[in-house]
């Protein structure tokens, strides 16, 4: 029986093994699977496999390892336009809409995603979800200043009712287990407030548009039709859904 590490081995592989090539521009996501896709190009540049590939990274700990590994970085400020990003999930519904941001990276994640012309997402089948919110809380990245005003009109958005707000405390890449008394920061100085919900998020994108039109909002964990194929490791091999 494969681990959960073999299964997001699996598949970081084959998103790196089926949609990156030679002399691309790619997206390097943020967290534990996206890691084995951000190993595996430095794998295939070092063997000469992939040759004049150049990356630009969702978070600091990406940027990290992919320096670590010789991958040459940009960033979009000299490259808006990129070939493939790739990047794990938290959460994944029918439509393959997501929630991200377990890890903290979401903004830096989104900024460099949308700018792709193929976003491909890389989970094992324990993120897949009838709909999104139940099985993760959806985080918020808003500004430290008057945070707790904040934090009360996302509560209050119509899209998001029933939803408990909390803010992340301890480390922003644990998720929102609470693993330290202070506010957890962002790679970008922000706060992070996640939504937990008892029951799935009725519409997905009109709370994205609510959540996006909050001022003190910076960004939001839902990436709604942005996903081009998914790649899902299982017990039973690996599938690949496409909107």
């Amino acid at each position: 029986m494969a681990s959960q590490d073999d299964l997001k081995k699996q598949v970081g592989f084959k998103s790196v093994d089926d949609y990156v090539t030679s002399g691309m521009v790619v997206g390097l996501g943020t967290g534990s699977t996206a890691a084995f896709a951000v190993e595996r190009v430095g794998e295939k540049l070092k063997s000469g496999e992939l040759k004049d590939i150049i990356a630009v990274p969702t978070s600091v700990r990406t940027k990290e390892q992919a320096e670590s590994l010789g991958i040459p970085l940009v960033t979009l400020d000299t490259h808006s336009e990129l070939d493939v990003a790739i990047d794990g999930a938290d959460a994944v519904d029918p439509q393959l809409n997501l929630i991200k941001g377990g890890g903290g990276a979401l903004l830096r994640e989104k900024m460099v995603e949308v700018c792709a012309k193929k976003f491909i997402v890389i989970v094992d089948e324990s993120k897949l979800c009838d709909g999104l919110g139940p099985s993760f809380p959806l985080p918020v990245e808003i500004t430290p200043f008057c945070w707790e005003h904040t934090m009360r009109k996302v509560a209050a958005l119509p899209a998001a009712s029933g939803c408990e707000a909390k803010l992340r405390l301890g480390s922003a890449a644990t998720g929102s287990k609470v693993d330290g008394d202070e506010p957890a920061v962002t790679d970008n100085g922000n706060y992070i407030v996640d939504l937990f919900f008892k029951s799935p998020i009725a519409d997905a994108p009109a709370l994205a548009d609510q959540l996006k039109a909050t001022v003190g909002v910076v960004d939001h964990g839902l990436f709604c039709g942005m996903t081009t194929a998914c790649i899902i490791a299982g017990s039973d091999g690996i599938s690949v859904k496409t909107p």
